[in-house]
């Protein structure tokens, strides 16, 4: 039984992390240098997309410099994080739960992701984007304050 409760559909994803970038960050390492030490880490990526797209503003005062740069750390991260899923077992969809937390990089990475391309205009990559958290995991995007 997978973890949302489909008999027939896949097994939960359940990435292994990078041990050594997780604990740089959480350690206060600057992610610029995570990023260029352990750059397959999507977590390290997700990290400088969150920092540039808090950055960036709202509204009117928004500074699309700001955007683009999150648009751009957060789709290495997203690729990033869809080779280690593929290298997992993962067929382009099923559960990549949440609460497994070396799966919350590449969650994060799409939830920025879905941020900047609506802040440009994007819609269809936002959509995409929300379908992907949603398809990964109910809970990802109220996590990610998505909704």
């Amino acid at each position: 039984m997978t973890s949302f409760g489909d008999l027939l559909g896949p097994q939960p994803v359940l990435l292994t992390g990078d041990d050594e970038a997780e604990s740089d960050l959480l350690n206060g390492a600057v992610p610029a240098e995570v990023a260029a030490a352990h750059p397959t880490a999507s977590i390290a990526w997700a990290y400088l997309a969150e920092a540039a797209i808090d950055a960036a503003g709202t509204g009117d005062d928004v500074d699309l410099g700001k955007v683009i740069e999150a648009y751009a750390y957060a789709r290495t991260g997203y690729h990033r994080g869809l080779d280690q899923l593929r290298r997992h077992g993962w067929k382009g969809f099923g559960p990549v739960p949440w609460k497994h937390e070396p799966n919350q990089g590449f969650l994060r990475a799409v939830g920025v992701l879905a941020r900047a391309a609506q802040a440009i205009g994007e819609e269809d990559e936002y959509l995409r984007c929300l379908d992907l958290l949603n398809d990964s995991d109910p809970s990802a995007a109220a996590h990610l304050g998505l909704v």
